[in-house]
């Protein structure tokens, strides 16, 4: 089995190369599906949140009102840390027990965005960092998600640097340019991957 950890700024496209990596037969470890799942209703992770936070971070139905969340934490860095260290140990559990189902031969790759920022490059044989400017992820946030730059700007500077992701990468791919250059790339990373 080879562990990989893939990263990468928000908006710099993290999630079309796991899509891709997904479609050559990489075995994907999700962790924001997965921090989605353990605050679903009824977990412990929702309760712990809304311990922390009041009900004021839940919507109508009863789930959480993530928007809401995020710009609660990501204007406070105490709050983030608060919020991390609810979610962060939950996800671990979940990413291991997904990698172990794994067969000896896969090549598992854990998506995690804030990779650089919690010290986790160790636990991997290879980190994968996908690398884009920082205008082109603002522009993407902006243009493709629809988020109100000033929001866009305050949740890239709660993300390790560009400097800092570029330090622990094994392999980068960068994605600056358009879609259609991203794909050959991501095929030579599936090679190495496949050597490894």
């Amino acid at each position: 089995m080879v562990k990989v950890g893939l990263t990468g700024g928000i908006g710099a496209g993290k999630s079309e190369v796991s899509r891709l990596l997904a479609s050559y037969g990489a075995v994907i470890v999700d962790a924001d599906k997965i921090a989605r799942e353990v605050v679903e209703p009824g977990t412990p992770g929702l309760a712990a949140v809304v311990e922390e936070f009041g009900e004021d971070v839940l919507a109508a139905d009863g789930t959480l009102d993530r928007p809401k969340l995020g710009a609660l934490v990501f204007s406070d860095q105490e709050k983030l840390k608060a919020l991390n260290a609810i979610v962060h140990p939950l996800v671990g559990a979940r990413s291991a027990e997904l990698e172990a189902t794994a067969g000896p031969d896969a090549v598992v790759v854990h998506d995690v965005p804030l990779l650089t920022e919690n010290g986790l490059a160790p636990l991997y044989d290879l980190v994968v960092v996908v690398d884009a400017a920082p205008q082109t992820q603002l522009d993407r946030l902006v243009r493709l998600r629809g988020m109100a730059a000033d929001e866009a700007a305050r949740r890239m500077a709660a993300q390790a640097t560009r400097e800092e992701r570029l330090a622990i990468a094994d392999l980068v791919i960068d994605n600056d340019g358009p879609l259609e250059a991203l794909e050959p790339q991501v095929r030579e990373v599936w090679k190495r991957l496949r050597g490894a």
